[in-house]
């Protein structure tokens, strides 16, 4: 299985002895076995790891990353592999970048993505400079996107395996950034990464996926934003779209546009589901599903891998959404036709084929429905 690797994958050139590659390394099969292909090609690899948080039950819990036993495991995968390997804390910057926006995007309603600003902050920006301190000719990871080599320069696909694709995580993904990075696995499906780990002994062979949302134990958000706002919890009002005061909820944080399950009022002739949150009033604004429906949503903070304006793309709003036919004008993205469950704080990712054309974050979205009242 080793021998029929490509190794050309790190797009490198065809002779890799000379060159340095640093691996980001968080303790899975992914990046471990993207350690072990680096080594096998002839170029000098060094492991490196970003301590990101040590949160008690969290580290403990299988399938987190970049805390206790993952830094454990890439070590030990490190040492299997006669490779160098480094460990830098960002816990402080993982707190303040990640986990407090999170906490606050909360608050304010909206539903973050805390994988995304990870990646484009603490992950990819500060491993960028570590590996350029290092004399890096790339920086390697085991995300499962592809790397293509264009007529103007690299270009960001999506992985071949579409069950393992995470272009939608790595929209923010600057050029520059791109041009630097490597992503070997790309190209293959999760079963042969596991195989190739099986063969060349490394521990980590078996070891569960990390989960979506690292610092956040058992799933349960409301009690990680508990304890870094405690007074996140302000009560409110359930309210229909047509004025009507439905119930009364103990706190925003527990509630996500689209949300159907634990509204708690019954006795309804319709489900109903929730429409949109208003911070400045606590109260969580539920309705009929036609009621999510929007024609447009306004993006900010946008990265652009190539121009996009006026062009018919295709986008995605959600990560386990199928991307949908609209187009860009100036910064509102518009729909072909109308879209459900789009929330502000959500990233909008585009792209034309397999290729992601770049992406932002939704501020704001306009409604196919119009609210009676409020």
């Amino acid at each position: 299985m080793i021998d029929a690797i490509n190794f050309h994958d790190f797009q490198l050139g065809p002779d890799l002895s000379g060159k340095r590659i640093v691996v980001a390394m968080s303790g899975g099969v992914d990046s471990s076995v993207v350690a072990a292909l680096a080594a096998r090609s002839g170029a000098e690899t060094i492991g490196v790891t970003l301590q990101l948080y040590d949160h008690g039950s969290a580290v403990k819990r299988a399938g987190a990353c970049c805390a206790g036993q993952d830094i454990r495991d890439a070590r030990a995968v490190a040492d299997k592999l006669g490779i160098a390997h480094y460990v830098f804390d960002h816990e402080s910057r993982f707190r303040e970048s990640v986990i407090d926006h999170f906490a606050d995007e909360y608050m304010a309603g909206r539903t973050p993505i805390p994988c995304v600003r990870c990646n484009m902050g603490v992950k990819f920006t500060d491993l960028f400079r570590l590996a350029k301190e290092l004399g890096a000719d790339c920086l390697a990871t085991g995300h499962y996107v592809r790397r293509v080599e264009g007529v103007d320069g690299a270009q960001l696909h999506r992985a071949a395996d579409p069950a393992r694709d995470q272009s939608y995580f790595l929209f923010a993904t600057t050029q520059d950034q791109l041009d630097y990075l490597r992503f070997p696995l790309g190209g293959m499906p999760k079963p042969q990464v596991r195989e190739i780990a099986q063969d060349l002994g490394l521990i980590v062979a078996m070891k569960p996926d990390s989960q979506d949302i690292c610092f956040v134990p058992d799933g349960d958000y409301a009690s990680v934003v508990r304890k870094i706002r405690p007074d996140a919890e302000l009560g409110g009002d359930i309210v229909h779209l047509d004025g009507r005061v439905l119930g009364q909820h103990k706190g925003m944080i527990h509630y996500t546009v689209g949300q159907r399950k634990g509204l708690e009022v019954g006795g309804q002739p319709v489900p109903l589901y929730v429409i949109r949150l208003d911070p400045s009033t606590q109260r969580v604004i539920v309705g009929p599903r036609e009621a999510l429906a929007v024609d447009a949503a306004r993006i900010v903070d946008g990265n652009w891998l190539t121009d996009v304006q006026g062009r018919e793309i295709m986008a995605k709003v959600r990560s386990m959404a199928k991307p949908v036919a609209a187009y860009i004008d100036g910064n509102w993205l518009r729909f072909a036709t109308p879209e459900y469950g789009v929330s502000p704080g959500q990233a909008a990712v585009f792209y034309e084929g397999e290729r992601v054309l770049g992406g932002g974050w939704i501020e704001e979205t306009v409604a196919t429905m119009q609210e009676a009242a409020a």
